[in-house]
């Protein structure tokens, strides 16, 4: 699948490497894993020589030698010696932008944590005293939020505060999915970009996989994410077991729960049956950024009447689909796993179709506050209200697959 969107990030990345010609630049990219990150800095400085270091699972010696190796690439320039310790490689690329500027991107920083946590302290030392004189352009990027938030947030940390942009990418929004999806399929319907967004909640990864297969309405995208062979069966462990931890088997549950409709802090505790989860719902939201607490638009109290959702589009689908009849994924009953889902779609694909309104009415800049509201008996509730709180007005939707079903005097 070719590039789509992203031009207001590639901006900002293009603007920075500008800057950078005359002073130092550090600038760190996060967002969710197979959100495109790597794909947008490429696409970012496409045409101008850049070099690219990645943090592969190997020793700091290995990794020393593939960075001499894009050094001698890129810069025709050759260290001296056989370098194996990635504080001298850094050190060196400081000096030499002194006089020639350039761009560094070392990818997957987070990961140098495995292979020696001191390099975080090296290179502290080194920007310090670099980079007043440095041109350099250096772009860090990660996938572990965990990870990043507290390598740079943290600020018990080396590189506290070094940073001079954070730019945290976000998937694709509805605009782009439409863009994707009509040069894909130009007849497409509704229900085929809602199962779109549904499925990959504008992942750049996920649509990718889906459009290179050809899976470009609603059956083809469900039979194509849930069958034999298919990355996004086993995606949501792989993703999320490592961000984890010893604990991945609580928070799965937790997330199960969730993604099933329970909805509510004590209802959560019962499904799950592991006495009190407050911290455990707390990190999933502040430190994993997977949940999202939601009250009532308008409550006046911040503690009460609070639902738990899952953030994240996929996360939703795999939690509700996948991981909730991991037996029929063992057996690779995927035939009976998609009778499944087609059997519950139209109740997935309701929630997903108010976060899709949610999403397109963001994308407007019109509005400072978007939600819903519910009672306390959870007897009446509206599923969508756009509050211009500048303008002082507030509109509010009513959301719903089937028009039969909405009644105006309702």
């Amino acid at each position: 699948m070719k590039f789509f969107g992203r031009t207001k990030e590639i901006g900002i990345l293009r603007e920075i490497r500008s800057v950078a010609d005359k002073s130092a630049q550090f600038t760190v990219v996060t967002g969710r894993r197979r959100v495109g990150k790597t794909e947008l800095i490429r696409k970012a400085f496409e045409g101008t020589p850049y070099l690219y270091f990645f943090v592969a699972r190997r020793s700091e010696k290995e990794l020393c030698a593939s960075f001499q190796e894009e050094i001698s690439n890129k810069l025709g320039e050759f260290l001296p010696g056989e370098q194996s310790r990635f504080r001298d490689i850094f050190k060196w690329v400081l000096v030499y932008s002194c006089e020639h500027p350039l761009t560094l991107v070392i990818d997957e920083f987070q990961d140098f944590k495995r292979c020696d946590p001191a390099i975080f302290s090296e290179m502290q030392r080194d920007w310090d005293e670099f980079h007043s004189r440095a041109k350099i352009n250096l772009v860090v990027c990660g996938s572990a939020n965990t990870l990043m938030n507290r390598i740079f947030r943290d600020d018990k940390e080396p590189l506290f505060g070094r940073q001079s942009a954070f730019l945290k990418v976000a998937p694709l929004p509805v605009s782009t999915l439409k863009r994707i999806l009509r040069a894909h399929n130009p007849s497409f319907t509704p229900s085929d970009l809602l199962a779109l967004y549904a499925i990959t909640g504008g992942v750049a990864k996920y649509v990718a996989v889906l459009m290179d297969r050809g899976a470009v309405t609603s059956e083809k995208m469900v039979n194509a994410a849930v069958c034999d062979g298919s990355i996004l069966v086993e995606e949501g462990k792989s993703s999320l077991i490592e961000e984890f931890g010893k604990d991945y088997g609580i928070y799965f549950s937790i997330l199960s729960a969730i993604a099933r409709g329970v909805t509510e802090r004590g209802q959560i505790e019962n499904a799950v049956g592991a006495g009190a989860l407050g911290g455990y719902l707390q990190r999933l939201e502040k430190d994993y950024e997977i949940i999202v607490r939601r009250q009532p638009l308008f409550a006046k109290s911040l503690a009460k009447n609070l639902r738990y959702a899952i953030g994240d589009n996929f996360y939703n689908f795999w939690f509700r689909f996948i991981a909730g009849h991991s037996a029929a994924v063992e057996l690779g009953a995927f035939d009976r796993l998609r009778t499944l889902i087609r059997r519950d779609w139209s109740v997935f694909t309701g929630f997903a179709l108010e976060r899709y309104f949610a999403a397109k009415l963001s994308e407007t800049g019109r509005y400072t506050r978007l939600g819903g509201w519910w009672d306390r008996k959870g007897e009446s509730e509206i599923d969508l209200i756009a509050e211009d709180e500048i303008g002082r007005t507030a509109t509010f939707y009513e959301v719903k697959l089937d028009a039969k079903r909405f009644s105006p005097s309702e």
